[in-house]
């Protein structure tokens, strides 16, 4: 929600905080427990309104875990894929292949869509929860 034409609330400033404190990718209760503990008053509501702003912007990546739940993550600037440690949730952002970018062009324009985006994101187990 930091939008350049409007300045964000202490609130949306405080959400930011402390998704960049994270490195992986943490749910908005989690985040939402995060500020409270820090001493924060920022409603869960408030939370989930500031993460979905960022995830418009392109500032904030979202995924669905498996029990389909959103989880957020600070993005790197342009285009990128993720993989991810089921386990852990550990997050690594990865470039994909020509192929995959042209992939979803063509899968797009055979069936009419334009102005198209797409997410990939491949899961597995890290080596660190491996060896666990």
């Amino acid at each position: 929600m930091t939008s350049p034409r409007r300045r964000p609330t202490r609130q949306q400033a405080a959400v930011a905080a402390a998704l960049q404190e994270v490195q992986d990718f943490s749910s908005a209760q989690e985040l939402h427990a995060r500020l409270r503990e820090a001493g924060d008053t920022v409603g869960l509501a408030t939370v989930y309104r500031t993460l979905t702003g960022m995830v418009d912007t392109g500032e904030v990546d979202v995924l669905r875990t498996d029990e389909g739940e959103a989880v957020y993550r600070m993005c790197s600037s342009g285009h990128h894929h993720h993989l991810v440690c089921r386990d852990c949730g550990r997050a690594v952002e990865i470039e994909g292949p020509a192929a995959v970018e042209r992939w979803t062009d063509q899968v797009a324009a055979e069936h009419g869509f334009s102005d198209i985006s797409h997410t990939l994101e491949i899961f597995g187990t890290c080596t660190d929860c491996a060896r666990a």
